[in-house]
């Protein structure tokens, strides 16, 4: 592990099949484009000895504790989107949890929100997040709101490495989160930066 690094986690947020499929109800539709980047991002970080973190949504299949506005998606019997055990909760083909990464289980749109990830990182040391994944105006803005209220620094989240519905929303949501001091670097600005 290099000491550029060693306080710094990847964060890959909701790379999941129901997230990226085109059928599924809660499909982001950006969120294939930037697949490869997001598997890009994970290989340099493992290159640069960085933790690691998949943060993953897995509700039980009936529901009961997805938000309110979703519950339809689960009700009459259906098995809803990212239902726990489902091929819809794995991870895309080309993304892999291994030995030493760290997978954080949520339910609503931050990573942080009734999860242990902060007391986690503290006990590793991580005071810098690097953030890839979907979508930008939910699971990723919340996260990266809370991590700056959490005072992580620097907050980083590759613009390329990061998707939304649309390109435009993408955009007004990553210039929100530059306004309050996040960095936004490409995924080829940040493989070749040093720290």
């Amino acid at each position: 592990m290099t000491e550029n690094w060693n306080h710094t986690a990847l964060l890959v947020i909701d790379m999941q099949k129901d997230f990226i499929k085109d059928e599924s109800p809660v499909n982001v539709k950006g969120g294939k484009d930037v697949v490869p980047n997001v598997i890009k991002a994970v290989e340099i970080a493992r290159q640069r000895g960085i933790l690691i973190v998949w943060v993953v949504r897995e509700h039980d299949p009936l529901g009961r504790d997805v938000e309110l506005f979703r519950r339809h998606l689960y009700a009459e019997g259906k098995v809803g989107p990212t239902s726990k055990g489902t091929e819809g909760a794995e991870l895309v083909n080309g993304l892999v949890i291994k030995e030493g990464d760290y997978k954080v289980v949520k339910t609503r749109f931050s990573a942080f929100f009734s999860t242990h990830l902060h007391s986690f990182l503290q006990g590793a040391g991580v005071n810098s997040l690097v953030v890839t994944g979907v979508q930008t105006p939910n699971c990723i803005r919340q996260t990266v709101f809370d991590a700056v209220a959490l005072d992580y620094q620097p907050v980083t989240v590759l613009v390329d490495a990061t998707a939304a519905a649309t390109p435009d929303i993408h955009l007004a949501n990553v210039l929100d989160m530059k306004n309050i001091g996040v960095a936004t670097p490409t995924l080829q600005e940040w493989s070749e930066s040093k720290a």
